[in-house]
């Protein structure tokens, strides 16, 4: 039986379309893709992410246990900051992708993939017991006691304060969320309940998302759509928040990741702690960063009009015929009006300005190889 969020009345009431995603019955839209990709783009969009799990790290060796098990370096992380990290096998494949937040000096909060909660945990609790860790040092799965919603677009700072008021009570210490920076957050008070409220974002807009206990999420959902009707704002499904993330080039877990792929070959090096000690998996990184890979992940364009490449659609050389690659993401670009995606080739052949072809329904359709992003927003 498919698992459903603290929302999933709302979504109904709401007449939007429900899919199953990671085991979860979830709004892929409300109106379209399209109309709700162009509200996030432009106005502001509202995100049930309810469905990704939260873990918390607490304790003197917090911090050593995470710096060992996740590429990052969470030592340079002061209270109320964030980073993007990856947690890894030790082949160096990639068991998920996640946002680390550091809440106090030995607390961290983990926001991960909902498709990967149930191997996250066990892995981090295998992890954990062999840890040389101090009793005092805590880990706990909290993914059932709260939900999450994201609050997208570039009018969501003209009513994100109207929704929480109060001057936080930890991480970051601001008077109103509008002055949080780019991956800080803070602790807040949302209906007489301590709550978190980031400035991180997976659409390459600006935008919050907020963590609360998880029978707040209706309320919470209710009082957001209420402010930001003025402001243009409309609920988004999975559909938009898939467009818009590949318009940008972020990496979906199960598509640009896996096991089997490290975080060298997805292009993602620059999230790696290279200069601290040992973590799991580094000497397979470390071996690729020298001598390097033979895939990388490339993001391309098609260059002519053609049904929109697809997930796991073969990609051919341009000037032989021999297939080199998969698409990982692919979709038609609601911002650029294009067919786009990304897909792993020899990396030999990762070269911006390339030209591949993709095969789209038996047909050879023209492509080109561009730099992330793809899609980069007006200045």
């Amino acid at each position: 039986m498919l698992k459903r969020t603290p929302l999933f009345e709302v979504h109904r009431k709401l007449g939007a379309r429900l899919v199953e995603f990671a085991g979860w019955e979830m709004p892929v839209h409300y109106t379209s893709i399209m109309d709700e990709h162009e509200t996030v783009r432009t106005a502001a969009g509202l995100f049930d992410i309810c469905h990704m799990g939260d873990m918390r790290v607490s304790g003197p060796s917090a911090l050593a246990f995470l710096n060992h098990v996740l590429t990052n370096d969470a030592s340079r992380l002061e209270v109320g900051q964030g980073q993007y990290t990856l947690l890894c096998n030790a082949r160096g494949g990639v068991i998920d992708d996640l946002y680390l937040y550091r809440l106090a000096k030995e607390d961290f909060l983990l926001i991960v993939n909902a498709s990967r909660i149930e191997a996250d945990w066990d892995w981090l609790q295998q992890q954990f017991q062999r840890f040389a860790s101090d009793k005092q040092t805590k880990l706990s799965n909290e993914s059932d006691r709260f939900g999450a919603l994201a609050i997208q677009g570039p009018r969501v700072i003209e009513f994100i304060d109207q929704c929480i008021s109060n001057p936080s009570t930890g991480g970051t210490k601001v008077e109103k969320p509008s002055q949080l920076k780019k991956n800080q957050i803070a602790e807040v008070q949302v209906n007489r309940e301590s709550a978190w409220i980031a400035r991180t974002g997976y659409t390459g807009e600006d935008g919050f998302e907020i963590v609360a206990p998880a029978q707040s999420m209706e309320s919470l959902w209710n009082r957001l759509v209420e402010l930001g009707q003025g402001h243009g704002l409309k609920p988004a499904g999975l559909g938009a928040r898939d467009t818009l993330r590949t318009e940008v080039c972020y990496p979906l877990y199960g598509h640009e990741l896996d096991e089997n792929t490290t975080p060298v070959e997805a292009g993602l090096s620059f999230f790696v702690g290279w200069d601290k000690n040992d973590f799991v998996g580094r000497s397979k990184l470390l071996d690729q960063k020298t001598n390097g890979v033979t895939k990388k992940c490339v993001a391309f364009k098609m260059t002519d009009k053609s049904a929109p490449p697809r997930p796991h659609y073969p990609i051919w050389r341009s000037d032989a015929n021999e297939k080199i690659g998969e698409v990982v993401s692919g979709t038609q670009s609601p911002s650029l009006g294009m067919g786009m995606g990304m897909g792993y080739v020899p990396a030999e052949l990762a070269k911006a300005g390339a030209s591949l072809r993709i095969e789209i329904r038996g047909k050879l359709a023209p492509a080109v190889i561009v730099p992330k992003p793809i899609y980069k927003k007006p200045v």
